[in-house]
């Protein structure tokens, strides 16, 4: 949708500079955020700066009752397929909103992975790409990756939000982790709410004390600091300061009340829903990645009963995010990605449910550098195998890297001095996708 640069209305004046002096510079407070619900503001921005959504689908979504359903099949359970938008592609009836808008996206049906669990070594392992390039020495998880190399001046590089508990210790170190990179590029965690806790100010605090306070303690460890040389510890701690004043700053961004009632409602009443809307918020002011978990998908008993319930909501938010960020002129310059740590097993078992399965499964990539209407790669009739077109995570971490705009192959340091590539050396993004 084209919108004009203006229309000569004052409330249309609005211009890039402004927004950001309110809202991304962090001098102005919180003054302006309310415009986040004017459609018209995404069209005053200029789309230089690339963002991701990563709609993470904890426990292992089933491609079965989503992306590549097999009716019919031994393996194929009790929902239809249905024809999508993209000619002779069929998804799961479970999923009619986004079968209709299917043809703007991307579907890879034959992503593969050694990884069957939900914590441990293979977990760490597939976060970083499932990489045998790098001996003992761990790398960075996508999510710290992205957030490094899509910063932006004054926002908070990595956001991640969980509708639900991760049912084991330490979860979110399971799914992202800096290590080298430095604990800037860590998530900001927020779980069953829609915002972090403590960015308010006390009621017997003002804002002014507040900044008094922090320049003083600025002071203190600016001496502090001198005496260390370049410690990065000491230097990581107070940029820890500076990110919670940077979060109290934005603290509006997190309020969906400022959200016209239309809005909201598209997105549903789910606490999904609506950390999804807030996600748009954010990455609509600069937050470079955010990651929107989903839980809890581990169907290993009442597979069809659990899908039932859940995928529906999964259709309606996906497709009021994706919708709302075209409309707002932003999915040109959003990459908005579906995974999880595995898909479910083509067998069902004697609980009605699917358990883990890594060796074949379906991940979907939308907006910023992707080629709309792609349904790349297949699996054989019963889905037990990649028939065409095996991706690995190497593979699909280099595609969203090179989707918006980073070299996949760029070197960074490592603690120890080596020299480390963002994915694997000689790896291939999957070119089919790519616009």
């Amino acid at each position: 949708m084209h919108l004009p640069s203006t229309c000569g209305s004052p409330e249309h004046s609005l211009n890039r500079r402004a927004f950001l002096g309110g809202v991304g510079g962090f001098a102005g407070g919180v003054a302006g955020l309310d415009a986040l619900g004017n459609p018209l503001l995404a069209g005053q921005l200029e789309k230089r700066h690339k963002r991701v959504i990563l709609l993470w689908m904890a426990g292992g979504l089933s491609q079965f009752e989503s992306w590549d359903p097999k009716p019919g099949r031994r393996t194929g359970g009790p929902f239809r397929a249905i024809q999508t938008s993209v000619p002779g592609y069929r998804m799961s009836e479970l999923m009619p909103m986004m079968a209709s808008r299917v043809h703007k996206s991307a579907v890879i049906r034959s992503f593969s992975s050694p990884n069957t669990g939900h914590t441990g070594g293979s977990v760490f392992a597939l976060m970083s790409g499932d990489r045998q390039d790098t001996g003992n020495l761990r790398t960075p998880s996508l999510g710290c990756l992205l957030g490094r190399e899509l910063s932006q001046p004054g926002m908070p590089e990595h956001v991640s939000f969980w509708n639900a508990t991760w049912p084991f210790s330490g979860g979110d170190k399971q799914l992202d982790f800096a290590l080298d990179l430095g604990a800037r590029y860590e998530a900001i965690n927020i779980a069953g709410k829609l915002a972090p806790d403590g960015i308010q100010l006390p009621a017997s605090l003002t804002d002014d004390d507040h900044r008094a306070r922090e320049a003083l303690r600025e002071q203190l460890a600016a001496r502090f600091q001198e005496r260390r040389g370049s410690n990065p510890t000491v230097a990581s701690h107070g940029g820890s300061y500076q990110r919670v004043r940077g979060i109290m700053d934005i603290a509006g961004l997190f309020d969906i009340s400022r959200e016209p009632p239309r809005t909201r409602e598209r997105y549903g009443h789910s606490l999904f829903g609506q950390q999804a809307l807030v996600a748009r918020r954010l990455i609509e002011a600069g937050v470079p990645f955010v990651r929107l978990t989903d839980g809890w998908w581990d169907s290993h008993g009442e597979n069809f009963e659990i899908h039932a319930s859940k995928v529906p909501t999964l259709d309606r938010v996906m497709s009021a995010l994706l919708e709302d960020l075209e409309q707002r002129g932003l999915l040109q310059d959003t990459l908005v990605v579906t995974f999880a740590e595995m898909g479910r097993t083509p067998q069902i078992n004697g609980q009605r449910g699917r358990d883990h399965w890594g060796a074949c499964w379906s991940v979907t990539l939308t907006g910023c550098g992707i080629k709309p209407g792609v349904v790349h790669g297949s699996t054989n009739a019963d889905g037990t195998a990649v028939a065409t077109d095996r991706v690995t995570a190497a593979q699909f971490f280099a595609t969203i890297f090179q989707a918006v705009g980073i070299d996949h192959q760029k070197e960074y340091t490592s603690a120890d001095g080596r020299p480390v590539r963002l994915t694997p050396y000689n790896t291939e993004p999957v070119r089919a996708v790519l616009a």
